[in-house]
C-alpha cells in the first residue's frame, strides 16, 4: 500500500524552486546592470553625458553605482584623460579669431608682482641671459622661503649652455635640480645646492616592456620624478623644453601635479603645433588656450610675459598677427603657502 505525500509538500518545493530561479534572475541582472557601466544607453542619456569618453570606452564622469554598491559610500575620483576644451573664440571657429584671442591673453598680466626680479636674483643682467621671472612678493612665500634657505627649484630643460638663472637662484640658498638628458653622468653636484641630473621630462612614463628591460631609463613623468626623490613642493617650475611644454604641461594638468607647484616659468613655441599636438591651425590654438585656462582655474595667474624679438617672428609656419615664435610667461599659484 503507497505512503501518503504529506498535504502541502509538493507546493512547498515548487515555491522555493521559483524563489531560487528568482534570486538567480536578480543577481543576474544586477551583474549585467554593473557590467554595462558608464557606457550603457542609460547613463548616456543623462546631462552631460557628449563629453568625449576616455580611451578604451567608458564616459567621462564617475559612474554611477550599481544596483549591489554600497550606499553612503563617497565615490573616488577618476583619472582625467583630457581637458575640459574652451568654447571657440568665435562662430567662424577661424585661426584668425582663436590666435586674436590666445595672443592677447598671453601678453596680458593677471596679477601685478611688486617686487618682480627679471633675469635671475643676481644684479647681472645681462641681455644675453633670457629673462626668467620669479615674484618675490612676500604673500606669495617665495621671498620667505630663499631667506630661510628652503626653496626648492625645479628647472626642465634640452642640451641648453644657459644655467645663469639656475647658478644664480642656488647662490641664494635654493635647493636646484636640473635635469638634461645630455648630462654625462647620472647625477653631479655641481656646487653646494645645484644638482644635474641625467632626466628628461616626459609627459608619459616609458611602457612597462621598455621599463623592464632599461630599469633605469631617463624618461619620467614629473610626478613620477617628485615621487621618486621624495620631493613634496617645487616652489619655481622652469621649462625650455622646445615644444614639448604643452604636452607635458598638459600632464601636470591632468595628474593633478600643479598643486604641488608655487610658480611657473615657461617658454612656450608656437612656430608648430609641438609634439603631439594635432589637428587644424584653429584647433590647435584653441587647445594651447584650453590649456593655458586650466591654470587659471587652478590659481595660477600669469604676471609676466616675455616676447622674444630675437627667434622667428612666426606663427604655425606663418608671418602673421605680428607674434613671435617664443614667449617666456611666469605665473604664480596664488594658493600657495
Amino acid at each position: 500500500m503507497a505512503r501518503e505525500r504529506p498535504p502541502g509538500r509538493g507546493c512547498g518545493a515548487l515555491r522555493r524552486c521559483l524563489l531560487g530561479a528568482a534570486l538567480l534572475l536578480g543577481l543576474r541582472l544586477c551583474a549585467e546592470l554593473r557590467r554595462a557601466g558608464p557606457g550603457s544607453p542609460v547613463r548616456s542619456a543623462l546631462p552631460g553625458s557628449g563629453r568625449r569618453a576616455p580611451p578604451g570606452g567608458g564616459g567621462s564622469g564617475t559612474p554611477e553605482p550599481g544596483c549591489c554598491a554600497p550606499r553612503g559610500r563617497p565615490r573616488r575620483k577618476g583619472p582625467r584623460w583630457h581637458i575640459d576644451l574652451q568654447p571657440w573664440a568665435g562662430p567662424a571657429q577661424s585661426l584668425d579669431e582663436e590666435a586674436w584671442r590666445f595672443l592677447r591673453y598671453i601678453s596680458t598680466a593677471q596679477i601685478a608682482c611688486n617686487h618682480m626680479n627679471t633675469d635671475s636674483l643676481a644684479t647681472d643682467s645681462s641681455p644675453t641671459h633670457k629673462p626668467w621671472s620669479v615674484c618675490l612678493d612676500d604673500r606669495f612665500n617665495l621671498a620667505h622661503q630663499i631667506r630661510n634657505k628652503q626653496c626648492r627649484l625645479y628647472s626642465l630643460g634640452l642640451g641648453s649652455d644657459d644655467t645663469h638663472f639656475e647658478v644664480s637662484m642656488a647662490n641664494n640658498g635654493c635647493e636646484v635640480h636640473r635635469f638634461d638628458p645630455s648630462v654625462k653622468s647620472a647625477h653631479i653636484l655641481e656646487s653646494q645646492h645645484l644638482w644635474y641630473h641625467r632626466l628628461s621630462i616626459d609627459w608619459r612614463d616609458p611602457h612597462p616592456a621598455v621599463a623592464a628591460q632599461k630599469p633605469h631609463s631617463n624618461t619620467r613623468k614629473l610626478g613620477s620624478i617628485l615621487n621618486e626623490f621624495g620631493h613634496h613642493k617645487i616652489d619655481v617650475l622652469k621649462a625650455d623644453l622646445e615644444s614639448a611644454e604643452w604636452k607635458v604641461l598638459e600632464n601636470l594638468i591632468l595628474e593633478d601635479v600643479l598643486e604641488r607647484i608655487g610658480q611657473l616659468i615657461f617658454e612656450i613655441h608656437l612656430h608648430w603645433p609641438g609634439f603631439e599636438v594635432s589637428g587644424s591651425d584653429s584647433s590647435v590654438v584653441r587647445f594651447w588656450y584650453s590649456l593655458l585656462k586650466e591654470l587659471e582655474q587652478k590659481d595660477f595667474r600669469l604676471f609676466h610675459s616675455y616676447k622674444d624679438l630675437s627667434k622667428p617672428q612666426l606663427f604655425l609656419k606663418k608671418y602673421i598677427f605680428n607674434a613671435s615664435s617664443c614667449y617666456t610667461l611666469s605665473w604664480v599659484n596664488t594658493r600657495w603657502k
